[in-house]
């Protein structure tokens, strides 16, 4: 009898354990369901958090989230061996909240903002209105193409070290892809099949520190330029952190880099609304977003006509003709330089800097080549604005230095029509000839191509005031040529 109850007391406290053991397992199992249920799991998640970058750095995450998406199995991660042998969690499926960083870089962002900020510049340019709360925010914005991470990035203060949820289970998935959103942006996971909710809920922290969050609420890229409908989980961290929200509409994105399209040049603006209170709802963000949206869309950018017929010439068929022959007429007997119009066009269109360049350069060399055989057979073109100084000058160094002495043209101010003229006259090799103006012109017409294409960048946002700048450009050369003519007389 004492050895049966013995060997009951025995298998009961046996058996005890392994019930205990399945209750939480089942217990657990719900709390997910739920959380992912009443949070922003199954389209509430992906609402909240859509694809996107942000400004950071690569340590944004802790060590444990780190661990949770590296998904290689080693020791402590929730993605590996955490729940079991053999078993492991894909990023962006139920497991626990993630705990992001609440100290990234100010430079990192810093210099993330400059790097969106030149690219945007090269693709169109990019211009921005408006200001951010001086403490941390949720920020709300359209979504219409991939290129709203990179406006965002070029627009908002690198002051509130923005950050941008990125779907867990697309640019977490992977090695290289965790990578880029890092590094590049600094995203912070969120999952879209349950537990989204308490991902985004880690950032309230991080919110009452100053710091930006920044979500797509309608949860996808939209195809026809409408805002859709807004997800709850932005509003929820907002009204959880104690912040406002700031709504943010973005126009030109669409038109940059549209959905399942190509890269194409268009200028991106970013316009800034008024926050709204922490306790707004979905319809209010939505409605505010939409409406400056809409008012982004529609109010044309400040530019010059003179800009606009001028970039108009210099994209056409026309463009690259009018530079070469532009150049080649300066080689033989034209006054004005070719850099004139390279300060004119290139500023105007600065993608055409490249090619408008080697256009330039191509009928400089093919004009001084033309100068040389006709100064050769005897010929003898006018050669207004030159003197007989800058000629003797020219024999003295073509006597010197045969080809070469074409070297010296680009500094001493000599006109390239002078040097090519008394080449032919001193009988040098039309080879020795090319090869050396192609080396002294070269350098000279591309690297004042490529200073004005970047200044055009860089006043991209004055582009309104290119009337003046052409005037200004103009007198500047105009005073140049005297003081050159003047000093070789």
């Amino acid at each position: 009898m004492t050895a049966r109850i013995a060997s009951r007391t025995g298998a009961g406290a046996r058996s005890a354990p392994r019930r205990l053991r399945r209750r939480p397992t089942v217990v657990g199992h719900r709390r997910r369901r739920a959380g992912a249920d009443a949070g922003t799991g199954v389209g509430e998640g992906a609402g909240a958090a859509a694809v996107a970058f942000a400004v950071g750095s690569p340590g944004d995450l802790c060590g444990s989230e780190a661990r949770r998406f590296r998904g290689s199995g080693r020791r402590g991660s929730a993605l590996g061996r955490g729940r079991g042998r053999g078993s492991r969690t894909v990023p962006g499926g139920p497991g626990p909240a993630q705990a992001p960083a609440l100290a990234p870089s100010r430079l990192g962002a810093l210099l993330r903002r400059a790097l969106w900020w030149v690219v945007l510049t090269v693709t169109g340019g990019v211009r921005r209105q408006g200001q951010l709360p001086p403490r941390g925010c949720v920020v709300v914005a359209n979504h219409s193409s991939h290129a709203d991470t990179a406006a965002l990035l070029a627009a908002l203060d690198s002051r509130h070290r923005p950050t941008i949820g990125a779907a867990a289970d697309y640019w977490f998935a992977s090695p290289w892809r965790r990578r880029v959103c890092r590094v590049l942006a600094a995203g912070f996971p969120v999952r879209r099949t349950g537990g989204g909710m308490d991902d985004l809920m880690s950032m309230a922290d991080g919110l009452r520190a100053g710091r930006a969050v920044v979500l797509f609420p309608e949860g996808t890229r939209g195809a026809d330029g409408a805002v859709g409908a807004f997800h709850r989980g932005a509003l929820v961290l907002a009204e959880r952190a104690g912040v406002p929200v700031v709504p943010v509409g973005i126009a030109g994105t669409d038109r940059l880099l549209p959905k399942h399209g190509r890269l194409r040049s268009s200028l991106v603006r970013v316009r800034i609304g008024e926050p709204l209170p922490p306790s707004a709802t979905p319809e209010d963000a939505r409605a505010a977003v939409a409406a400056l949206h809409a008012r982004t869309g529609t109010e044309p950018p400040r530019d010059s006509p003179v800009r606009r017929r001028v970039a108009a010439v210099a994209a056409s068929r026309w463009g690259l003709p009018l530079a070469f022959a532009w150049a080649c007429a300066e080689a033989l007997s034209w006054p004005l330089m070719p850099e004139l119009l390279l300060g004119i066009a290139c500023v105007a269109l600065p993608r055409a800097a490249p090619r408008l360049s080697l256009a330039a350069l191509a009928g400089s060399l093919a004009g001084g080549l033309l100068a040389l055989q006709l100064a050769n057979t005897g010929h003898q073109l006018p050669a207004p604005l030159t003197t007989d100084r800058m000629r003797a000058e020219v024999r003295h160094e073509l006597a010197a230095e045969s080809a070469s002495a074409v070297r010296h043209q680009p500094w001493n101010g000599i006109p390239f029509k002078v040097y090519a003229a008394e080449a032919g006259r001193a009988d040098v090799p039309a080879a020795d000839w090319l090869a050396e103006s192609a080396r002294a012109r070269g350098s000279r017409t591309l690297t004042v191509g490529a200073v004005f294409g970047m200044l055009g960048l860089l006043l991209h946002r004055l582009r309104r005031y290119y009337g003046a700048y052409v005037a200004l450009l103009g007198a500047g050369f105009a005073a140049g040529l005297s003081v050159i003519v003047a000093g070789w007389s």
